[in-house]
């Protein structure tokens, strides 16, 4: 082994530093005044649940140093910070983004949160009718809210009942909602042990629960549930999270997020062939190319595209490229 004078002396010295540059770092907790001022504060959704925010770890700045593994903030001017965000999101660089944390309170229905506990990445501890008495809250629905099955899209929803027949709905919902409830508390009454009492409760009884999940599988959860086809109710507390927290949290990501996940468009590489076809002109090859592979079926005389061909319709519809099979 060759030994270089010196050598141990520079890598202790560059040690030094590095650990004093952590140390400056780590005097103070990176905040963000705009957060701090909501901390605690209850953003309503539906009739009468909520959002609440407990606490946050990082900010724009955070994910930038981990990115850069830096020993300090430096001199980077925000512009330079912005560009690495966006780069950073722009090519799925996810890891920095697990660098901050967000915990939540939230009051969600018990239906919508099947919903929500499906996102496995997050930290839960729910409010438990086990040892407390079940939340005396159920969500309500609108006479002319009643959704309409999507026959195309089997797990959701397309128009609505008539408000006449909507407000029957309503009317036997809060029925059925005051009679669980009776029930319910009939049981606490009489004794019966809260475990088995609430068996019988309306998943439109309200839950709460603390969650707490990093950036990057926050963002996920977002990008999913804040879609026009998520489900109505899981899509107003995604929106409520979205707007009124993560964009003051970390207001670069967060325009970054918007620009390169909700508002982008991914075209497969089948779909990319029908656009070129399309912008050159080949109409009658793309609609012989997509019969052909299935796609397209003629049914009664007309084209009827099939489950993937109508979201490439939507596509079409972003792009202004007139959809040939209408």
């Amino acid at each position: 082994m060759i030994s270089r004078p010196g050598g141990m002396h520079r890598t202790d010295e560059v040690r030094g530093q590095m650990t004093d540059a952590v140390n400056e770092i780590h005097k103070t907790r990176n905040s963000v005044p705009e957060l701090d001022a909501i901390i605690g504060e209850k953003f309503p959704v539906l009739n009468d649940g909520f959002v609440r925010l407990i606490d946050y770890l990082g900010d724009d700045s955070s994910i930038v140093q981990a990115a850069r593994v830096s020993y300090g903030k430096g001199a980077k001017k925000r512009s330079q910070d912005e560009e690495l965000i966006r780069y950073l999101m722009r090519h799925r660089h996810t890891s920095p983004f697990e660098m901050c944390e967000l915990k939540l309170h939230v009051r969600v229905p018990m239906d919508t949160w099947r919903q929500w506990i499906r996102h496995r990445t997050a930290s839960v501890n729910e409010y438990s009718t086990r040892y407390s008495i079940a939340i005396d809250a159920a969500v309500k629905t609108e006479p002319d809210h009643w959704r309409l099955q999507d026959y195309v899209n089997r797990q959701g929803s397309a128009g609505f009942l008539d408000s006449e027949t909507g407000k029957t709905m309503s009317d036997r919902e809060s029925e059925i909602q005051a009679a669980c409830r009776k029930v319910y508390e009939n049981r606490i009454e009489a004794g019966v042990a809260r475990e088995q009492a609430r068996k019988d409760l309306p998943l439109s009884t309200y839950t709460e629960a603390y969650w707490k999940i990093d950036l990057h599988n926050l963002l996920h959860f977002l990008h999913l549930r804040m879609k026009l086809n998520a489900q109505y109710e899981i899509r107003e507390y995604a929106n409520t999270i979205g707007y009124k927290i993560v964009s003051k949290w970390v207001p670069i990501t967060w325009q970054a997020f918007l620009d390169y996940e909700m508002n982008s468009l991914m075209l497969s590489k089948y779909e990319i062939e029908m656009v070129s076809l399309l912008t050159s002109g080949q109409v009658e090859a793309v609609i012989d190319r997509m019969k052909k592979d299935d796609f397209l079926k003629l049914k009664d005389g007309k084209l009827v595209p099939n489950l993937e061909a109508m979201e490439f319709e939507s596509k079409l519809e972003i792009l202004k490229i007139p959809v040939p099979w209408r």
